[in-house]
């Protein structure tokens, strides 16, 4: 009878030893996923930091002025972001143009039309298509699409296009083949297969009743992708867009072997141009430390930031505005 109690306590006491493990595990495991969410704050932070603080010099020398100025003159030090950040707005405007339409189509054809093993095929072709370097992108673009887009396309384009009124101001020039449609063609072609991925996921995540529901009210296979697929997948969608922006608003080598490197804005989608992330990758080597050269190009660095901060805040509130209706 005495020994009754001693054995209720040594397994009370493994029970305890369990639960104290237990509460220990889950202590450290929170507290590791703490870190790495302030880990990755202070990352951003420091980021913003240096880039700022390397280019106030140029914004306390050129003022707002800095943002709208079209110059870009190392010799007399005058220095304007707006020939850059023109080029990447446009360049990346181009390339979601192209892109969204051709990743949603693939992402289509994959999820609801081909075969399961020709599926299989061309989806390991987009993802080996997304792990290209972009070094190659450019190189095959500059060999490529430019003597393409100089031959065959801007001539053509121009001797239809340029002349007419309104929209002819953005097929004139001289046909060099490099410039700013040819940047977001090759931007296109880089950030296609990251929407495609993630769309395609998102069409294969669908709960199959929903679609089987609408085939079953004699729902098209347009109208059931409009009505059922593409509303209830809205934010995933939305997030492969604009994991392809982000990559888009900074590429840097690709863009810079096809945009012609020019200092010089217009409307004309022909016209050589130049992005902030190829400005930066040209000038930085040449610019000496302390310069006010090397203080501009921080401050187009922190320029860019801002761009993708407010691009993703607009799609937050896009978002938030099409979860509510």
């Amino acid at each position: 009878m005495m020994e009754l109690p001693s054995t209720i306590t040594a397994r009370d006491g493994v029970a305890m030893d369990t639960n104290a493990r237990g509460r220990f595990g889950d202590l450290v495991f929170g507290m590791l996923a703490r870190l790495a969410g302030w880990f990755i704050l202070l990352v951003m932070v420091g980021i913003v930091i240096v880039l700022v603080r390397g280019g106030w010099q140029a914004f306390s020398a050129f003022g707002p002025g800095f943002i709208t100025s079209t110059a870009w003159n190392p010799i007399s030090n005058h220095f304007g972001a707006a020939t850059s950040i023109f080029g990447t707005l446009v360049t990346t405007l181009i390339a979601l143009v192209f892109a969204v339409p051709l990743a949603f189509g693939v992402a289509f054809w994959l999820v609801e039309m081909a075969s399961p093993a020709l599926a299989r095929f061309i989806e390991t072709a987009v993802q080996l298509l997304a792990a290209v370097p972009s070094i190659i992108f450019g190189m095959w673009g500059f060999f490529i699409v430019v003597p393409f887009m100089a031959h065959y396309i801007e001539p053509v384009v121009t001797h239809y296009l340029g002349h007419v009124p309104g929209i002819g101001q953005l097929f004139r020039g001289a046909p060099y083949g490099t410039g700013l449609l040819s940047g977001g063609l090759i931007l296109a072609i880089m950030i296609t297969p990251f929407i495609c991925s993630v769309m395609t996921d998102v069409f294969v995540s669908i709960p199959a009743v929903l679609k089987e529901s609408a085939f079953g009210l004699g729902a098209t296979r347009w109208e059931v992708m409009r009505q059922v697929v593409l509303p209830w997948s809205r934010q995933a969608v939305m997030g492969g867009i604009m994991l392809g922006t982000g990559r888009a608003l900074g590429e840097t080598m690709a863009v810079t072997f096809v945009i012609g490197n020019s200092n010089r804005m217009g409307w004309s989608l022909f016209a050589p141009g130049n992005t902030i992330a190829s400005l930066i990758a040209l000038e930085f080597p040449e610019s000496s430390a302390g310069s006010l050269k090397l203080s501009a190009l921080l401050a187009l660095g922190a320029i860019l930031m801002i761009i993708s901060f407010i691009t993703l805040a607009c799609s937050r509130i896009f978002l938030q505005r099409g979860t509510s209706s």
